[in-house]
């Protein structure tokens, strides 16, 4: 039986901790065949980011077309798309039909603080989110979110997204969730370790492989957020890196 296909639209990251990185490895880790469409390459490590290399929107939309004129996409994720051109090439697939089960991580800064996205280009996720089945915003990215839309109250940021949103609480792991007009909170337990390198991209990719293997949306993002958090917990005494440490996506092999 052939595998569900998932596809991530990110950035790469050379230290192999976030981006398509994490994705791929993700996916695999979910018996996710993976696939991935690269919209900035970057020089990065645990320490932060050195440099940041966009790749042209057409030509963004050229590996697009490779990727989705061949293989069955089941899901699609997005990271790091790095301008507003790559976000309405993007954007326009979507809007087309050609991403299924759209999650949109609004990617904007690192986690070590390195801004990821041009300035001005926030608004242009605004768009992007209202052909999502799910946006995974951080605390930090929805606060955006909602000044870029004009929205007077953080309760009122869910309408974005006519599907489900996730803003995920990383200082107290406990999520909210917007789905039809309610906000629920989805609780977790903090684990204190400086190896955190990846967990957005870890979490939102987890979301999109469990839609692409037929979960529906709440039970694909309660899957993710247990996944990541094992992740974590494996490699929370790890020593990789001057900085912060990534988490650990494969389990280790049973001899």
């Amino acid at each position: 039986m052939n595998p569900p296909v998932a596809l991530s639209v990110a950035g790469s990251d050379p230290s192999g901790g976030a981006g398509v990185a994490a994705d791929l490895t993700t996916f695999a880790a979910l018996g996710v065949h993976g696939t991935a469409v690269i919209t900035a390459v970057t020089a990065q490590n645990t320490a932060g980011v050195q440099g940041i290399h966009p790749i042209p929107a057409d030509f963004v939309a050229q590996q697009l077309d490779s990727v989705l004129d061949d293989l069955p996409v089941a899901a699609v994720k997005t990271g790091m798309l790095a301008n507003r051109d790559v976000i309405a090439v993007v954007g326009e697939y979507a809007a087309a039909g050609r991403l299924p089960n759209l999650v949109v991580d609004p990617v904007m800064v690192s986690s070590t603080g390195a801004r990821l996205l041009d300035a001005g280009a926030e608004a242009h996720y605004v768009e992007l989110l209202r052909n999502a089945t799910v946006a995974t915003p951080n605390g930090r990215e929805a606060a955006v979110l909602q000044e870029v839309a004009g929205l007077d109250d953080f309760g009122d940021l869910g309408a974005l997204c006519p599907g489900w949103m996730v803003v995920t609480g990383e200082a107290t792991a406990t999520d909210r969730v917007h789905h039809g007009g309610d906000w629920r909170e989805l609780a977790g337990e903090v684990v204190e370790t400086a190896n955190d390198h990846g967990t957005g991209c870890t979490f939102s990719s987890a979301v999109a492989a469990g839609l692409a293997a037929g979960q529906e949306p709440m039970e694909a993002i309660a899957t993710a957020k247990g996944f990541a958090r094992q992740c974590i917990v494996r490699s929370a005494d790890w020593d990789l890196g001057t900085g912060r440490g990534p988490v650990a996506h494969l389990m280790e092999p049973e001899l």
